[in-house]
């Protein structure tokens, strides 16, 4: 039997292997997204789009705006709870917020954001001394920050309301409810596992390691997860329509099921996936309600972050491409000229004629 499965094994990661297996994951949510979305928009009145636009209240927008502002900055310490427990002390708070906030906006647009963004964070840390391998132990603690706020806020979630996914997986609230148990017993599980090691816990091999935050760090890591869901479930939940009435807790299931759905067809802003899921999972609205709210959402948390993210990069390189070398070019011309002038003997005065003794001499004679 063992050796079935070695073979099994081998012949797995010789013919298919796991980013195959990946990459065909992700098209099976796109294609089967896109189908359901399409469905889903028959017979949509755009009219009926535009007045469910109009009839969002505004103060409800801009508390949405504030939470999507209030997730980005707790985003931020992703990257400098990674960089100190590699660590990396010496960078500044500051560069891990501008790493953090312009990979994740740039990359989670973009698609394929393992990939996309390590690439701006490399761009970003290797002018601190950062190598590859620090850069994809940051993405990885990033990661697992992300992973461990989703599973204890879904764990609870589904414990305490499993209809609210049983619309999307088709799953009976029992069977929900024992999954968010699961949920919660793999955290507890993880917890005890870092507590009973000696020593702070490693993973990888062949001179690649990371080590694991102690269980009092990885609380503030899920913490901060946590607070990063909260935030942006909440902006959903301001503008979602008032009537009929749901939940936070119901909706912030919905939400992160959502989420990782979108996550995980690496599609560009999860667009067609994240709709779907939530058109799907919440039939009690409108579809011209809905659609109006996660046009908004989408503004707030894709489209403006995005265009900002764009922003501080393109300066950025600017910055590094042509003001840093003009500087230096100055710097260095300037330099050039007082050299040249310090090897230049100055001038000798002239000196003063003495006239006036000679015109008396011979006033005298």
């Amino acid at each position: 039997m063992q050796e079935l499965l070695t073979a099994l094994g081998r012949g797995f990661k010789k013919w298919i292997g796991w980013k195959r297996l990946g990459v065909a994951a992700s098209l099976l949510i796109i294609a089967f997204a896109i189908t359901t979305l399409v469905r889903t928009l028959k017979g949509v009145d755009t009219g009926v789009i535009l007045t469910a636009l109009t009839e969002i209240p505004p103060g409800h927008i801009a508390l949405a705006a504030l939470c999507v502002v209030c997730a980005f900055c707790t985003l931020t310490f992703y990257d400098f709870f990674a960089l100190r427990t590699i660590g990396k002390k010496l960078v500044p708070y500051r560069i891990a917020a501008m790493s953090s906030f312009t990979s994740y906006s740039i990359g989670h647009n973009i698609g394929a954001t393992v990939f996309t963004g390590g690439a701006i964070r490399f761009r970003i840390y290797s002018d601190y001394g950062l190598n590859a391998i620090d850069v994809a132990k940051i993405c990885f603690l990033s990661g697992l920050t992300f992973w461990l706020g989703n599973l204890v806020v879904l764990g609870i979630g589904m414990a305490y309301h499993p209809e609210a996914a049983s619309a999307m997986d088709l799953l009976p609230p029992a069977m929900n409810r024992l999954i968010a148990i699961g949920c919660l017993a793999g955290i507890g599980t993880y917890f005890v596992w870092l507590v009973m090691g000696k020593n702070r816990r490693e993973l990888g091999q062949n001179g690649w390691k990371v080590v694991l935050p102690s269980a009092r760090l990885t609380l503030v890591q899920v913490l901060i997860g946590v607070v990063d869901l909260g935030f942006c479930a909440m902006a959903m939940y301001l503008l979602i329509p008032m009537e009929p009435s749901i939940d936070f807790m119901s909706l912030a299931v919905v939400f992160i099921l959502a989420t990782l759905l979108g996550f995980a067809s690496h599609a560009p802003g999860s667009l067609g996936v994240f709709d779907a899921a939530m058109l799907v999972a919440l039939p009690e609205f409108s579809k011209e309600q809905l659609l109006a709210t996660l046009l908004v959402f989408r503004v707030l948390y894709f489209v403006i972050p995005f265009a900002i993210a764009i922003s501080i990069m393109g300066t950025r390189e600017l910055w590094l491409s042509v003001v840093i070398p003009w500087q230096q070019r100055r710097r260095l011309n300037e330099g050039f000229t007082a050299a040249a002038q310090a090897s230049t003997p100055a001038a000798m005065p002239r000196p003063v004629e003495r006239l006036e003794p000679v015109k008396r001499l011979k006033s005298r004679g």
